[in-house]
């Protein structure tokens, strides 16, 4: 299902980059200051890889005694990009960011990356969505929690007030996750 909203109109076009032999001292640095949690790493006009926080806490507690700066972006940086065109649809750029388990897609466009979208990008058009991603999370979680019986779930209507939800057995009564935790 389209929105007919396009990749490109909720792009960040000043995004921040680096280029692959930038030290990872430096990009610590340059992520701080411009509050990111990636950076493109691209030669001229072309992408050539992405660094984000977990690479670089990453390098710090399994690298940490070498120094930092001899670290470069090139040696940490993930090289498969998943990317997406501008004339795409956010459904698609979402289905992407599932498929893959990314948050961040670089756009790109004959070969020269053109800007970036991020699940904030989404989150300032459609506050909405951030409501139903985070309810989505909510109900696969609890899925694979019953999955390996865990806890024991049904749906149906709260003994104590009578809401129809996602019922928990507590003390012999069926009742909904709030009246659990009020518990």
């Amino acid at each position: 299902m389209d929105t007919g909203i396009q990749v490109g109109d909720l792009m960040t076009r000043n995004f921040i980059w680096v280029s692959p032999d930038t030290d990872l001292k430096k990009c610590a640095k340059t992520m701080i200051k411009k509050r990111v949690g990636s950076l493109i790493i691209k030669e001229g006009d072309e992408l050539k890889g992405i660094l984000t926080e977990k690479d670089i806490v990453w390098a710090v507690v399994k690298k940490s005694k070498k120094d930092l700066s001899s670290i470069l972006a090139k040696d940490l940086m993930k090289k498969k990009v998943v990317t997406i065109k501008p004339g795409a649809d956010l459904a698609e750029a979402l289905k992407r960011m599932k498929k893959k388990k990314v948050r961040r897609l670089p756009i790109v466009e004959n070969k020269k990356v053109i800007g970036m979208l991020t699940t904030k990008d989404v989150f300032k058009i459609e506050p909405g969505l951030y409501e139903l991603i985070l309810e989505s999370t909510k109900i696969k979680e609890e899925s694979s929690k019953l999955k390996r019986g865990r806890i024991l779930r049904r749906q149906g209507n709260c003994e104590e007030c009578g809401e129809f939800d996602l019922l928990r057995r507590d003390d012999g009564a069926w009742v909904c996750e709030s009246c659990y935790a009020r518990k």
